[in-house]
């Protein structure tokens, strides 16, 4: 067997353009950092190719092993269900194991902070500035509970005030919370979405920032991510390794 099973890196999609352009610019990243190492995206909807036509593109091509890694910040819907749904349905040759989500993770931490800077704010600004950490949303409780975890623990990194915000299906949404960080007295207010790509619901978040002083941009090709994305693989390919050797 290879020593290096294919990375298979499964995106939402979006009617969006920017979203799979990207997710591409994302996996480049990747590509540059570890030479050698096959990655390939497939995508759920709206976009080609699917998830399911590289899995049958690998198959006919006699690769064997796969780590397919969803690129989702959080475990809701999509990582408990519709990944290991099309997953189920690859082609019996493919000896497959599904990768952790992203989030949380530190490099995410850092990534958030790297977007911030990029927007104009400093580290001295960080016990100054409130910020909202504004993901997508979900219904999914557990995802929720993930989304507040982090923003206590970024707000331990030196932030006047951290609050979490939602695009959609949970509350608050971004203007409340930039307003309840307004009237804690931060002397700025920051917006930082906790989204990869751009989309109808971080375009959502970039209207809900409007009177904030400063929006940053989406996570993206962050070298951070494309670290995180390395290191979900290898967490998810070793016991594949060792599974196969045994």
């Amino acid at each position: 067997m290879s020593p290096n099973p294919v990375l298979l890196v499964i995106a939402h999609g979006s009617r969006d353009p920017r979203h799979a352009a990207t997710v591409h610019a994302l996996v480049e990243r990747v590509r540059a950092l570890r030479p050698g190492l096959r990655v390939e995206t497939g995508f759920l909807d709206f976009n080609i190719p699917s998830v399911h036509g590289v899995l049958e593109s690998l198959a006919a091509q006699g690769v064997r092993d796969v780590v397919a890694l969803p690129l989702l910040l959080t475990r809701a819907f999509h990582a408990k269900a519709d990944i290991p749904t099309v997953l189920r349905d690859a082609p019996p040759r493919l000896r497959i194991r599904q990768a952790e989500v992203l989030g949380p993770s530190p490099l995410l931490l850092s990534a958030l902070d790297r977007r911030l800077y990029e927007a104009g704010l400093s580290p001295a600004d960080k016990s100054s500035t409130g910020v909202v950490l504004a993901s997508a949303g979900s219904s999914d409780p557990e995802a929720i509970a993930v989304i507040a975890d982090i923003a206590r623990e970024w707000r331990h990194t030196g932030w006047c005030a951290v609050r979490p915000a939602f695009a959609s299906a949970s509350l608050p949404r971004t203007e409340d919370a930039v307003r309840r960080l307004r009237a804690l007295g931060c002397a700025r207010v920051a917006v930082a979405p906790y989204v990869l790509a751009p989309g109808f619901l971080p375009d959502r978040i970039a209207r809900g920032a409007a009177d904030a002083d400063v929006l940053a941009d989406v996570l993206g090709p962050a070298p951070e991510v494309a670290r995180l994305l390395l290191e979900r693989y290898d967490g998810a390919r070793v016991p594949l390794v060792a599974a196969v050797g045994a």
